[in-house]
């Protein structure tokens, strides 16, 4: 026969003997690669070899994995160790070609269903017409660009239908891998942005016009042109995915609901879906469409929940660590790059891949643009859709088995893909850089914010169980018609197995279906419970979400929504929580991992409650004022200074009573007893120190300086307040601070303390030698410890001090003084509208202990 060696060898006859399976072992005289078993389980081995070879090779330049994959078969195939042929035909000879392409597609269908099962599709396409818009301009410049060089890289004697040739190559170019997509987000911490939101659910879209694409394709393949049956598979294709929705999606609720909340699923309902698996494939596969198709949408009908878990739990590590490579092996295989022949060739190659990226970029430019997005991010958004991978490497595997492509064609096709894939995390990182991104806005403190703006909070909440307290401790934080409260609650959910982390936006409306499972119990609880305070309270709007991400990973959603929602204050619940016979049990200790990683990376200030059981009744009972008392200690320092603040903003609420004490050294009272102290004169722009001195002002005396003025400006605003009790206790020691702490008064309801970062102080010496959880800080570990004998709730406030920060044994230490004095002065007076009496001067105390009233 004439032509192509290689076409003559596929027109072979293949003997196949069924005994052939296993051998009878070596010392009987047998070949185990004469097997088909030996030899697949050599393949195998070899092809996870090859893969985890490359995947290290490939880590520092951070190359999704599907190229690894793809470039271990193209080394093992005929461009590299394939053109020995002794090695080709021991051990990947063309008799084993069927074994090892089924298993494979059975790798790929597995996997194509925990994909399904892995994504929440309402709140992937929640996003609209801005991911339709992208998703359709992000093909169409490629798709046209592909048909125009389809002319130039194929031959005119090659027997491909034209048409059909150029569809799979603009499907090739334009479609967008979700599931590459996703691993590609995920490792650059860009899943929960607004591009990455934006450009997942643009790929699902452009992933749903690629199936049917493809679907055409096929039927064109076959026939030729385009009849009846191409309308005949779109249409079947939609009333499988009908039936799927409203009919199998009913009978996954019933078994979830069948199954007590707690147990574990039997294992026949677990078989029964694994083996629907199979079955939807059968199905599709029928219809005309890719199997995986099937597997992909049986995988969406299952809700999130302990049944997904279950499944991903029962197949993820050997569908996605060993079959699925052999996929992307084989599609590496079947590449023989030593067909891609001449220079011209190879450039018509480069410039292809170079204008349909850049066709694929303007075209998301455009449309991003129009939605008001940066440029930058717009860029990033189009690179990220020129992800290549999975579907590709299905399209490219369907045209060669049709014989659309032929063997030169694929290899070009396999090669655009890697190269298209591979430009991605470079050119992202050059133009996008979300980790220096700083968003503008100013108010990351409640220090800093103004007393007639609205003050945005996250609140974070782990179980139901945390929300009384933290609904009470926001109603005390005083929201009003001058300054609302805006209250984002982030409902924070331990992710195990999925495909990527999601960030759930909930309308705190619409709650009316029942709850699926405990996580979704606790949200509906936790969403009903804010939903109740927010109708109630006139001056407080609540929006309601849900972060699911692993332990490792949770800081970073909650810092990326304070930054994106411009946030001032992080409320997280302590890891642990108070039991009835007093003590302190930790709930689960990732928390705290959490706890500690959101305050080392957090964008605002944070305070961590430590509930003791926070019962204020809030103020929505009516005809009734309630006493709510508030314990302010004040060591120095900026921590302590935004505690003085929330503290200040809470007395402002009707029934609320604070003590501000504040511990001074005795040996700075000695030293300051006869020194004057600063004045205010009567336009407050000026301070004025008497004696003046020419002194070098060091961080620890400007510190004091700030803590000075903060509390002269509050008692000067609260000259007659009384609600208000101020109190100086002189330490000289931790001792004595710990003395005196435990020798108070147990009659307040809330204590706030500064975390006390980086500050060195005599007054707390010693104590974090034996501190449980430093993170608290000295004193906050000293009050949350169940050897503290108090009912008092705790809040330990850190406040925000810029970028550049280091972390050094939890403790983050600031690089710098964040305001001049006067600056300082300025600030404050203008955020908490201060005005004080005309030539009011204020006198600090210099005995051991005064209170005024």
């Amino acid at each position: 026969m004439e032509g192509d060696p290689l076409k003559k060898q596929r027109e072979d006859i293949v003997c196949y003997a069924p005994q052939m399976i296993t051998t009878n072992g070596i010392w009987q005289g047998d070949n185990p690669l004469n097997y088909a078993l030996p030899l697949f389980i050599l393949q195998v081995i070899l092809v996870v070899i090859a893969t985890r070879i490359f995947v290290f090779i490939l880590k520092p330049i951070r190359q999704p994995r599907v190229i690894a994959e793809v470039l271990g078969g193209v080394i093992l195939g005929p461009s590299v160790l394939g053109q020995s042929k002794t090695f080709a035909e021991a051990v990947f000879p063309l008799r084993s070609v069927m074994v090892i392409e089924t298993m494979a597609n059975v790798g790929l269908l597995y996997f194509l269903f925990l994909v399904g099962l892995g994504m929440d599709a309402s709140s992937v396409l929640r996003i609209g017409k801005k991911a339709v818009f992208i998703a359709g301009a992000g093909m169409v410049f490629p798709f046209v660009i592909g048909a125009v060089f389809s002319f130039l890289i194929t031959s005119n004697d090659s027997p491909v239908n034209k048409g059909a040739y150029i569809l799979f190559l603009g499907v090739v170019l334009s479609v967008t891998a979700f599931p590459v997509l996703a691993r590609i987000l995920a490792e650059l911490k860009l899943i929960n942005t607004e591009v990455g939101r934006v450009a997942l659910s643009s790929a699902l879209i452009n992933d749903a016009f690629s199936w049917i694409l493809l679907a055409v394709a096929i039927t064109m393949a076959q026939n030729e042109k385009l009849v009846l049956s191409s309308f005949m598979i779109l249409i079947s294709s939609v009333v499988f995915v009908l039936f799927y929705v409203f009919v199998v999606r009913p009978i996954i609720l019933w078994i979830i609901r069948r199954t007590p909340e707690g147990e574990s699923f039997s294992d026949f309902y677990v078989c029964l879906i694994l083996a629907g698996v199979m079955v939807s494939g059968f199905i599709t596969d029928a219809m005309g469409t890719h199997s995986v198709f099937g597997a992909f949408v049986f995988g969406l009908t299952i809700p999130n929940g302990p049944l997904s878990l279950t499944l991903v739990e029962k197949i993820e590590d050997f569908v996605s660590g060993l079959l699925l490579p052999l996929f992307f092996a084989i599609s590496g295989l079947k590449t023989n790059l030593g067909l891609i022949k001449g220079v011209l060739t190879w450039l018509a190659i480069v410039l292809l891949v170079f204008l349909s990226c850049i066709g694929k970029i303007a075209g998301t430019i455009i449309v991003a643009v129009s939605y008001q997005m940066p440029l930058n991010e717009g860029a990033a958004l189009g690179l990220l859709m020129n992800s290549k991978g999975l579907v590709e490497m299905i399209v490219l595997n369907v045209g060669r088995d049709q014989k659309v492509l032929d063997e030169r064609s694929f290899a070009i096709m396999v090669t655009i893909t890697v190269l298209m894939t591979g430009i991605i995390v470079p050119g992202l990182s050059a133009i996008y850089k979300p980790s220096k991104r700083v968003m503008s806005y100013k108010r990351r403190t409640l220090q800093m914010s103004k007393k007639d703006e609205e003050l945005k909070v996250l609140v974070c909440i782990h179980t139901p169980r945390n929300v009384p307290s933290i609904i009470n401790l926001l109603d005390a934080s005083n929201p009003t018609k001058k300054s609302p409260i805006c209250i984002y609650v982030l409902h924070l959910v331990e992710l195990n197995g999925r495909t990527s982390a999601l960030l759930i936006v909930h309308n705190s409306t619409k709650l009316d279906q029942p709850a699926l499972n405990a996580t979704h119990a606790q949200s509906d609880h936790i969403i009903n419970a804010f939903a109740n305070y927010e109708q109630q309270a006139p001056c407080v709007s609540v929006q309601p979400l849900t972060a699911m991400s692993p332990y490792s990973t949770m800081h970073e959603d909650i810092c990326n929504l304070a930054e994106d929602k411009c946030v001032a204050f992080i409320i997280l619940p302590f890891h642990k929580q108070h039991t009835i016979d007093g003590g302190m049990e930790a709930t689960n200790a990732p928390f705290r991992a959490v706890n500690r990683n959101v305050l080392a990376n957090a964008p605002c200030s944070v305070g961590i409650l430590v509930d003791r059981g926070l019962n204020w009744s809030n103020h929505l009972v009516e005809d009734e004022v309630l006493s709510r008392y508030v314990l302010v200690l004040f060591f120095g320092g900026p921590d302590d200074r935004e505690g003085l603040s929330y503290g200040w903003r809470m007395l402002e609420h009707e029934g609320v009573n604070l003590t501000l004490m504040r511990f001074v050294s005795g040996a700075e009272v000695g030293s300051t007893m006869n020194t004057k102290h600063p004045t205010f004169n009567n336009n407050m722009n000026n301070i004025q120190d008497e004696p003046r001195i020419l002194t070098v002002e060091t961080e620890k005396d400007s510190e004091k300086q700030l803590d000075e003025k903060l509390i002269q400006l509050f008692r000067i605003s609260h000259v007659n307040n009384k609600s208000i009790v101020y109190i100086e206790k002189v330490v000289n020691n931790g001792e004595e601070t710990v003395a005196t702490i435990r020798s108070m008064e147990d009659n307040h309801d809330l204590i706030i303390v500064g975390r006390g970062q980086g500050s060195v102080s005599p007054l707390t010496a010693g104590l974090t030698d034996w501190s449980e959880c430093p993170e608290l800080g000295a004193i906050g570990d000293l009050l949350a410890s169940p050897d503290f004998a108090t009912s008092a709730s705790v809040l330990v406030v850190q406040q925000y001090i810029g970028q550049g920060s280091e972390v050094d044994n939890g403790l983050v230490t600031p690089d710098n003084v964040v305001n001049t004095n006067e600056e300082y002065i300025n600030q404050i007076t203008t955020h908490h509208s201060i005005t004080p009496p005309t030539g009011h001067t204020v006198n600090m105390f210099n005995d051991t202990e005064r209170q005024s009233r």
